[in-house]
């Protein structure tokens, strides 16, 4: 993550929560009274935002707080496992609770589900990656914590690399088209990536010398027969409808990388507390 960008981002966040100010908190803690808290795992999660975006909130929100004792960023911490202990003034502590909690328990749970998907597929040879399918504005944090969950990242954006999907082939004609089009324009740096529904796409896709082919929404037993189609003349990437009860059987067919779209947009937030010491 760059740490400029994300401190922009963060400060964007707090402005949103905090308003004109907490007024519940200032009612109730002078600046001068110190304290101290804990964020805790209360289920099994793989932990992420602790090793730079929780210490980072809290040092836009207050330079007195201190960060100690963060866990790293992809380690499996049981319930009850402390994650963080931050120390400062309480109003500070209290001001920045609510933004803290809620990316970091976004984030773990992006990378708790990552990791279920990838020791799913474990020990084949295959990849599991993100799409593009993220919070807007959370991009980088989600992409991230796929990450520290033993993920790999797809596209960060459209400049990333050329992915020639199924609208691209309707509106422009076919995939030779599209690709002849694509060499024309697009950078010799960038592999050249093609959406393939069908067999006879896959063979269009050897015949166009494509670098990356995407077999979309294919039943099992056809994404084997492509597999075996393709052999070792372009990489192999499933994609569409993976869950953690078929992704097993979707890497046992050789693909190379398999793209999850819910591991983004559809992991649930891990339940994490912030909880005071006493005085």
């Amino acid at each position: 993550m760059n740490r400029l960008t994300l401190r922009g981002q963060i400060e964007g966040f707090l402005r949103e929560d905090i308003g004109a100010g907490d007024i519940t908190t200032e009612a109730i803690f002078s600046g001068m009274q110190m304290g101290s808290a804990v964020f805790a795992a209360r289920t099994q999660l793989v932990a992420c935002g602790f090793g730079m975006l929780v210490p980072l909130v809290f040092e836009i929100v207050d330079p007195e707080i201190r960060c100690r004792d963060s866990v790293a960023d992809g380690t499996l911490a049981q319930a009850g496992q402390r994650l963080l202990v931050v120390q400062g003034p309480v109003a500070s502590l209290l001001l920045g609770e609510r933004v803290a909690l809620n990316l970091a328990q976004r984030l773990c749970g992006i990378a708790t589900l990552t990791d279920r998907y990838v020791r799913a597929v474990a020990p084949l040879p295959v990849k599991i990656v993100d799409t593009r399918k993220t919070t807007p504005g959370l991009r980088m944090l989600e992409k991230y914590a796929v990450r520290a969950g033993g993920g790999n990242n797809h596209r960060f954006h459209l400049a990333d690399g050329v992915l020639i999907k199924d609208n691209h082939i309707m509106a422009c004609g076919s995939i030779g088209k599209a690709v002849v089009a694509v060499r024309e324009r697009a950078p010799h740096t960038l592999r050249i990536e093609v959406e393939a529904e069908t067999l006879g796409q896959v063979e269009e896709c050897l015949e166009a010398g494509v670098d990356i082919i995407m077999l979309d929404n294919m039943d099992i037993s056809i994404m084997r027969q492509a597999v075996k189609l393709i052999g070792q003349r372009a990489m192999v990437e499933a994609s569409g409808g993976v869950t953690l009860e078929n992704v097993r059987a979707i890497a046992e067919t050789g693909v190379d990388l398999i793209s999850v779209g819910r591991l983004t947009h559809s992991a649930p937030a891990c339940d994490i507390g912030m909880d005071m010491l006493p005085g």
